[in-house]
């Protein structure tokens, strides 16, 4: 079996701190690389200079490239998976994440061009109520990858190395 692989694509993000967010969630559960396209962030990178410190230490190890095209971006041997509401789309409730895998998640005020929805090898939706914003939407999807994962790591020794300093709670036994 080839070990897992977790790229994200983000299409044309507007906002820096969505971005920052979700390179902070992207270091929480372990993704390799993160992609996005577009002018907009770049534009409002500049005048939002208080960005790096939303990503936090977990997401600054993890590369963060603009490209021309997120389909161009995607190795080979990764799936292609549209998070998007579009008709017909799976509920992310009954997905199965693929081990290799790269999530293109859509601008938060537009859609996912047609021609990538149609080259994705699933498209899926979290099922809510209106939209959630970019960055609570992909820690949704990578939680739930995490959860339906047979690789979960759970332990003190990870809650210990996780939390803030100031915290040493402990459940009494």
């Amino acid at each position: 079996m080839k070990q897992s692989k977790v790229s994200i694509g983000l299409v044309n993000p507007k906002n820096p701190d969505n971005v920052g967010s979700v390179m902070r969630a992207a270091g929480n559960f372990r993704v390799e690389s993160v992609f996005y396209t577009g002018e907009r962030y770049s534009r409002a990178k500049k005048y939002k200079s208080c960005t790096a410190s939303v990503s936090r230490k977990v997401g600054q190890s993890i590369p963060l490239s603009g490209v021309a095209c997120l389909v161009d971006s995607v190795p080979k041997d990764m799936k292609i998976v549209c998070i998007e509401f579009a008709e017909n789309a799976m509920p992310l409730p009954e997905y199965q994440h693929p081990g290799r895998v790269f999530y293109i998640f859509g601008p938060e005020d537009g859609s996912i061009a047609q021609q990538v929805i149609d080259r994705a090898d699933a498209v899926i939706y979290v099922p809510t109520v209106g939209c959630m914003n970019l960055a609570a939407t992909v820690n949704v999807v990578l939680y739930d990858r995490l959860a339906k994962s047979s690789q979960r790591i759970e332990s003190n020794e990870l809650i210990c190395q996780s939390r803030d300093n100031n915290n040493n709670l402990k459940v009494a036994d």
